[in-house]
């Protein structure tokens, strides 16, 4: 549809706008006016929805925007719909990433019930069977995340992809995650942050009942060094240290020699550093269902970094910002910092070179987030907080 007289939009935009100036634009370029004034109601959103809707026959969409000491509005034309993807691609993956995360969490301590090619075969998929209470309880963990992301999106009208898993048939999880993809621009600061914080709340949801069954049929060992193999640890969170505490009554590890020095200040080494290795020290033997509901407590944490486009840099974002901005310098050299310890780290931080200098911006960025809202952003910073682990697995060399 050809683009209106621009007395019409003039008129249009003067319904809801206080108009100081107004600059022509080109619509070759994205933009088609630009208003500079102020809302005549405090009720921004009201305001984007009212406006929204009369542009909506000319395929105009409106963009709020802040300028220090005043609005904007500029009119763009309307971007065309997400085309629908291939759903089959989703449950291909979905599939690959069961068998995978069955692989890694199967016993392999079955034994072939029959020599030859046919007792092997029969011994893998006993093994694979093997796997499914930790298939279970991670995937019902992600799924929740994922789905949290998706239908709050459906809920909020914004176009997104389903989930995509990724399998990878290795340990420590057989899964490098999943993802949804935001396919329409969130509205306003509120649909952002809602979409954003809803997959780690979902995803915590789940994972605390599931760590908590974990533990309780786990059982309490004590660390051996296994000559020529290499010790890996899960890192303790203080989410998951109280966890622990609550089923077994005791700080674990439990260390059998604090090295000199005193318990408190052993402690406080070990969780940000993960030495010394805690060898001969008495610590759970984690079943494979309280593993993934560690592993949930790790996702829910990596997630919330407040940066980029995850989970915490829409919350972060929602609630600053552009100012938001100015924190990822910090976070980055935290991860460099805390690549010592864990050189996993390091890999995050190039992801958030790609990841953390972006921010999804919405439609409307003059509406800010009400008080619920806000109350629930601190409740994800507690969240990412308790669930924080500086050292996510500590390693000891084969002797």
């Amino acid at each position: 549809m050809p683009i209106p007289e621009i007395e019409i939009l003039n008129s249009l935009v003067s319904r809801v706008f206080q108009v100081d100036d107004f600059t022509m634009g080109d619509p070759t370029h994205g933009s088609i006016a630009r208003y500079r004034g102020h809302l005549l109601s405090e009720d921004s959103v009201s305001a984007y929805d009212q406006l929204a809707d009369s542009l909506k026959p000319y395929d105009i969409t409106p963009l709020f925007r802040l300028d220090p000491g005043q609005q904007l509005v500029f009119l763009a034309p309307k971007k065309p719909d997400a085309k629908p993807t291939r759903v089959s691609i989703n449950i291909i993956l979905f599939i690959l990433t069961v068998l995978s995360v069955m692989l890694v969490g199967a016993q392999q301590s079955v034994a072939p019930t029959s020599p030859g090619v046919l007792g092997q075969i029969i011994a893998f998929i006993q093994s694979m069977l093997s796997g499914w209470p930790y298939a279970l309880s991670l995937m019902s963990i992600l799924l929740a995340h994922e789905f949290g992301h998706y239908f709050m999106s459906r809920h909020h009208k914004t176009a997104a992809t389903l989930p995509y898993f990724i399998p990878l048939p290795f340990p420590p999880l057989g899964t490098m995650g999943a993802a949804i993809l935001m396919r329409g621009t969130p509205k306003n600061k509120r649909v952002l942050f809602d979409i954003g914080v809803a997959g780690p709340l979902a995803g915590i949801i789940v994972a605390i009942p599931i760590l908590f069954y974990g533990l309780s049929i786990s059982k309490l060992s004590v660390i051996q060094p296994v000559p020529g193999m290499m010790l890996e640890q899960e890192g303790n969170s203080i989410f998951y240290l109280l966890a622990k505490y609550m089923i077994f009554g005791k700080l674990l590890p439990d260390p059998a020699s604090t090295h000199g020095i005193s318990f408190g200040l052993y402690w406080l080494k070990y969780f940000f550093t993960g030495q010394p290795f805690p060898l001969g020290a008495t610590d759970v033997s984690t079943s494979m269902v309280a593993f993934a509901g560690w592993a949930g407590l790790l996702v829910t944490m990596l997630n919330l970094i407040p940066a980029g486009t995850l989970d915490g840099g829409h919350v972060i974002y929602s609630l600053f910002g552009d100012s938001a901005k100015k924190l990822f310098p910090f976070i980055w050299g935290l991860l460099i910092l805390l690549g010592f310890f864990w050189n996993g780290w390091w890999l995050w931080a190039v992801i958030l070179l790609w990841l953390g200098r972006v921010h999804a911006e919405p439609l409307d960025q003059i509406t800010q987030l009400d008080s619920r809202r806000r109350a629930i952003a601190v409740l994800a910073l507690i969240i990412f907080i308790l669930t924080f682990s500086p050292v996510p697995f500590a390693v000891f060399g084969g002797l």
